[in-house]
């Protein structure tokens, strides 16, 4: 494939590196100090864009892409306010779009098992529910985008809490996403099950990114010949 990366820190420096071990061409590498050169990008000169920017910047990368015939595959965090709106332009016309939070296959288990877990535990009112997340300094959502995806599959089945809040135990009627950041740390995220007698815990811990790379480039192969909106589930047909 040729592969265009949008986005090139620590994550993009990583998939580079696997998508050149797989084969694969990078055929350019745009970032902030060279936004501009990703019109010289069309569906003509590049098979599919691995996009990991910032909130700010995501969703008009992921535009571009889209209404320029490049399918493209986004683990940028923190624009999902404007997810609909990318439905609607990968439908108008008629792109490639696959997004999700985080791109190992571990994690992508872990949210499986997640949503298994909560829709029995949901029974038992005993326990209360919380998410503990933990990233290294330089992560610029807060919560992580993982951790909230974490949450939306517990949310599933807890109807009686009202969605999810960040840093506040004391707000009981919402689920809490506590976030830490810390030096060198790739990715924790933990779910505990509290209650008088006992604990429950189910997590993840990332070791190093290769795991996540590993996935953006499967996903990004996946893609090929396919239009529409689509995410880890459809991939790993979980």
């Amino acid at each position: 494939m040729k592969i265009l990366l949008i986005g090139y820190g620590k994550m993009g420096k990583t998939i580079e590196q696997t998508a050149l071990a797989k084969g694969h061409e990078i055929i350019g590498k745009i970032d902030h100090t060279n936004a501009e050169e990703l019109q010289n990008y069309t569906s003509e000169n590049t098979d599919v864009a691995i996009e990991f920017t910032h909130p700010e910047s995501a969703f008009g990368n992921i535009s571009y892409c889209l209404t320029h015939g490049i399918p493209v595959v986004s683990g940028s965090t923190g624009w999902l306010d404007k997810f609909e709106e990318a439905t609607k332009l990968c439908a108008q016309y008629g792109g490639s779009f696959f997004y999700a939070s985080n791109y190992s296959v571990g994690v992508n288990l872990f949210f499986h098992f997640n949503e298994y877990i909560a829709s029995k535990m949901k029974d038992y009112q005993e326990y209360q529910v919380a998410i503990r997340e933990v990233h290294h300094l330089q992560k610029v959502d807060k919560p992580s985008g993982t951790g909230i995806t974490t949450a939306e599959g517990i949310l599933a089945s807890y109807k009686d809490l009202e969605g999810w809040v960040s840093d506040n135990p004391e707000e009981k009627t919402k689920l809490n996403i506590a976030s830490e950041r810390e030096p060198d740390v790739v990715g924790t995220h933990i779910v505990t099950y509290s209650s008088e007698v006992d604990q429950i815990e189910l997590g993840h811990i990332a070791h190093s990114r290769a795991g996540f790379a590993e996935g953006a480039v499967m996903a990004a192969a996946w893609l090929q010949g396919r239009q529409g909106v689509y995410g880890m589930k459809d991939m790993l047909n979980l």
